[in-house]
């Protein structure tokens, strides 16, 4: 098979490789779309190793084909489609996932747009629903909303009938903020978006991927009450912080990762997923964003393309 190779320092290269073979309670997938991924890039940077027995190839989601089954496979069978979260190895032509991880997929959905929900929505419900435990009615703030994270936590609020602001870059990523349901979206190049979110009467939950100086005024904004999740750091994993705003408002503030957690926890979350996410779906609700797609080969040019920002959505790549 054909996979995607990194080195440090040196572009991505395509190698042949043997298929994998899946193991006990595992699937083996013929990939026909993979999910491009911020942590993509910083594992290839060296800053987000695979867990200890993953692959060392790059991709953390995929959808395509089940062609064999691992032992102790209940649920799924060969030929059936379905997406799946991984621990790494979905730029390839064959990638393995363990059977909690995957998902059916969702009715009406192409294999490109499944590929590009797991990790996405996965972390999400994670991040927003459980951790943040944001409620109906409630207030998110959702730093960087163009992003796949972004414009997948925008539907998923709305549809669970919260209220969503978002900051973006440009005024042409507010404006594709508010077409999928942002109720404010706010560009942080021109404006404050701490005073903004203020006068709109602040927030109730903040996800947030941009660390630094934002965790301070993600405190400052928060009703009280308040929870911030930390999902990523693109300013920095440092940050100075008044914690008595903390401790006058009663906040929270958290943050986690998806791809470091055990098996069953995953399998937790994708059932969670499938239970509540996949009806929204199903209804009209969330439907993933596609930015673009890029062949295996053309990796990376959709790394390129993640790393420079202008993306509005997902980028795939497809075999």
């Amino acid at each position: 098979m054909q996979r995607v190779a990194h080195a440090p320092d040196k572009p991505l290269t395509l190698v042949q490789d043997e298929v994998p073979r899946p193991g006990a309670h595992e699937v083996l997938i013929r990939v026909a779309a993979a999910g491009v991924n911020r942590p993509d890039l910083m594992q290839r940077a060296g800053l987000y190793p695979p867990p200890a027995g993953a692959p060392t190839t790059l991709g953390l989601e995929a959808a395509g084909e089940i062609v064999e089954l691992g032992a102790g496979v209940t649920r799924w069978h060969v030929g059936e489609q379905v997406t799946a979260l991984l621990a790494g190895g979905g730029y390839a032509e064959y990638a393995t996932a363990h059977e909690g991880a995957v998902l059916p997929i969702p009715t009406g959905l192409s294999l490109i747009e499944a590929a590009a929900l797991p990790e996405t929505v996965m972390t999400v419900w994670a991040n927003v629903f459980e951790s943040g435990a944001l409620k109906p009615g409630e207030t998110l703030l959702v730093h960087g909303g163009a992003s796949g994270i972004g414009t997948t936590a925008i539907q998923m609020a709305k549809a669970h009938g919260a209220r969503v602001i978002v900051t973006a870059g440009d005024e042409a990523k507010c404006q594709a903020c508010e077409k999928l349901g942002a109720d404010r979206a706010i560009n942080y190049r021109t404006g404050d978006f701490e005073t903004e979110v203020r006068d709109l009467g602040g927030a109730d939950v903040v996800l947030d991927m941009v660390g630094g100086s934002y965790v301070q005024k993600n405190l400052n904004l928060l009703n009280d009450g308040g929870r911030c999740v930390m999902i990523a750091f693109l300013q920095g994993p440092q940050a100075e912080v008044n914690l008595m705003r903390l401790m006058l408002k009663r906040l929270t503030l958290t943050g986690s990762t998806l791809r470091s957690r055990a098996v069953e926890e995953k399998a937790r979350i994708a059932q969670e997923v499938e239970r509540q996410v996949w009806p929204w779906i199903a209804a009209g609700k969330l439907k993933p964003v596609i930015d673009s797609t890029f062949a295996l080969r053309e990796a990376e040019a959709a790394l390129a393309r993640l790393q420079g920002g202008a993306h509005v959505g997902k980028i795939v790549l497809t075999n």
